[in-house]
Order: structure tokens, then C-alpha cells, then sequence
């Protein structure tokens, strides 16, 4: 078969190989990846490097080619999208399913073929394409952990999403499904023109107005609910936030920019919130997530598809951060 490597650090040492056939054990499918979405750590484990060679990505949707021993569940031919983590199926986070996370931990998606686990895929909905299913498994599941897990949304609350990448843009899609009222940050009035038609009817750009927790306290007239906090900076998201409202941790986008955040102890305990690290989530998850979009006719939101001899690019145009909404490699 076919793969990207990673050999170090740096996108420049992504190179196209050729690998041995893999064949599914006791319990596992053979996939024939068929489209790959890039995420925000994806790029991170590029620009970190790893010591020894990897297949990196960790999205990626396909058909099975294959059933190994004791599997019922899948046949030759079903179309499956596969989760993050490949040992959490269901019930609570644990550090060990870090193991298997795909394109970390374990070699990932940007091959022909992928061996992965019987219990840690899900069918793709009729009519939706390979791209769209991977675009789910990090983004879309990590935006619905974060507002229907551990503290749900309801109707009518206000939740603030950061920015326009893939989680981000997922939340603004779920909340606005669910009757919430929903504001977003952007440092591009484009980006936010955009985000508006999607059902945003606050956008506030960060860069002609840094203190934009007090913009959407203002536009909004209250504090969030919810805040979906992608940039690993806790003071402004502590500052909209309303009382015992939630903020959900789900990533560190600005990396070693980011500035030393202070934690205040007393404006937590005064508020009444909650800070929740979100970790992606479990096959369970998805699957919910799946029928939530399918119900609600929601679709993912896909800024560009790139050809898989385009894999560089497309990480490239990554680290641009021009896009809205996900960016996918077709395989």
C-alpha cells in the first residue's frame, strides 16, 4: 500500500512510501480509506517531529475491504468512519485509551489501508460522502463532548465559540440546532460575515477589539453558558462566562505563543463555573453525534479538499489558518 510518513519535524519531512499489506487479527476490519481530514494536532505533531517514522492523521472515513475473526458487526463493503480513540467505545475517559489514538499514538489514516478495531467505527449516513464522515471523528466529536456532555446545553442558552476552525465551527452548527444563541471570535470580519449566515448572531473580531469578552457580554447583554475554549487562554473566558456557566477546555491552538495563564481561583469560586478538559471523546459519541447531525440535517463544513499527492499542501494551508471549517484530503 501506499502512505505519508512523518520522519521528524517539520511538514517537510512528510514523504510518500510504500508499506506491506496490513490484514485484520481477531476483532478488527480492514478499511480502504477513501478521505482524511487534517486537525489542529495533526500539525502540532509535524511541527514537534517524532523520533521514529509514523503515519500521521488521525480522521479518516472508508470501506471495508475486510473482517477479520469473530467480527459480525461490519461485512465487506460497509462504509465506516473510525474514531480517535481506538479502545474508548463507551462510559468515561481513562488515560490508557491514550495509547490508541490514531496518528499519535498508533500509525493513522493517511494510508491506503488501515487496520482498526470492530467496535470503534460507525456507519456513515446514507447519502453523505467519504470527506463529509471524515471530518467527525476529532472536530465533531470533541465539539459535541463539549456541549452535551458532562453539562448539556439547553435552548436558549448563550454559547461562545472561538475562532472558525473545525470544532469551532461544529459547536457554532450543534448549539444553533439546539436552540441556543451562539457568538463567535474571529480575527477576520470575512470570517465572521460568514459565520453570521450559519447562525451566529454575535461575532466580535479580537484583533480591533481584544477585549471581546466584555463585546459579547455586551452584544449579547449576559454571559455565556457555555464557552468552548480552543486557545488554552482562560482570563477572557472566565470573564464572559456567566454565572454557573461552563467552560470546556479542547485545545491549545496558539502552542508555545501562548502566553502563562494565571488561574484565579476566586472568580471561578465567586462564578460558580465549571472548567472541563475535553479529550475528544468515545465511539459512543460519535455515534451520537452522527444521529444528532442526521436528525437535525446538519452537514459538515468543508473549506477545501486536496488530492492525497497533495498531503503537504494541505497541511500547509492548515497552518495558514485561512479556512472555515475543515480541511480534507481525498485518498
Amino acid at each position: 500500500m501506499i502512505a505519508w510518513e512523518l520522519a521528524g519535524a517539520g511538514v517537510e519531512q512528510l514523504r510518500k512510501v510504500e508499506r506491506g499489506d496490513p490484514e485484520p487479527g481477531p476483532g478488527q476490519i480492514l478499511v480502504r480509506v477513501r478521505a482524511v481530514s487534517l486537525n489542529h494536532r495533526d500539525l502540532s505533531l509535524a511541527r514537534r517531529g517524532v523520533e521514529e517514522p509514523i503515519i500521521p492523521a488521525s480522521d479518516g472515513a472508508g470501506e471495508v475491504l475486510a473482517i477479520g475473526p469473530g467480527v459480525k458487526a461490519w461485512r465487506p463493503g460497509d462504509r465506516v468512519v473510525a474514531n480517535f480513540f481506538q479502545t474508548w467505545i463507551g462510559g468515561a475517559w481513562h488515560p490508557r485509551h491514550a495509547a490508541s489514538a490514531l496518528g499519535g499514538s498508533v500509525d493513522g489514516m493517511l494510508a491506503e489501508l488501515l487496520v482498526v478495531e470492530e467496535g470503534a467505527v460507525v456507519a456513515i449516513p446514507d447519502g453523505w460522502s467519504f470527506e463529509e464522515a471524515a471530518t467527525l471523528p476529532c472536530a465533531g466529536v470533541t465539539a459535541w463532548n463539549a456541549l452535551f456532555g458532562a453539562v448539556p446545553l439547553r435552548p436558549g442558552e448563550l454559547v461562545v465559540v472561538q475562532g472558525t476552525g473545525g470544532v469551532s465551527v461544529f459547536a457554532l452548527q450543534l448549539a444553533a440546532a439546539a436552540g441556543a444563541e451562539v457568538a463567535v471570535t474571529s480575527s477576520s470580519d470575512e470570517k465572521l460575515a460568514v459565520v453570521a449566515g450559519m447562525g451566529a448572531s454575535v461575532g466580535v473580531n479580537y484583533r480591533t477589539t481584544p477585549n471581546w469578552a466584555a463585546a459579547i457580554r455586551s452584544g449579547a447583554g449576559r454571559g455565556a453558558d457555555h464557552v468552548v475554549e480552543v486557545t488554552g487562554q482562560l482570563d477572557a473566558s472566565l470573564e464572559v462566562v456567566a454565572s454557573n456557566g461552563s467552560i470546556a477546555v479542547v485545545g491549545t491552538t496558539l502552542g508555545t505563543e501562548a502566553p502563562v495563564v494565571e488561574i484565579h481561583p476566586g472568580v471561578i469560586l465567586q462564578k460558580g463555573a465549571t472548567i472541563r478538559g475535553i479529550y475528544v471523546g468515545s465511539t459512543a459519541m460519535l455515534a451520537d453525534l452522527i444521529q444528532a447531525m442526521v436528525t437535525s440535517d446538519i452537514r459538515p463544513v468543508i473549506d477545501r479538499t486536496f488530492a492525497f499527492d497533495e498531503t503537504p499542501q494541505a497541511y500547509r494551508a492548515m497552518m495558514s489558518a485561512g479556512h472555515i471549517g475543515k480541511i480534507v484530503i481525498a485518498a
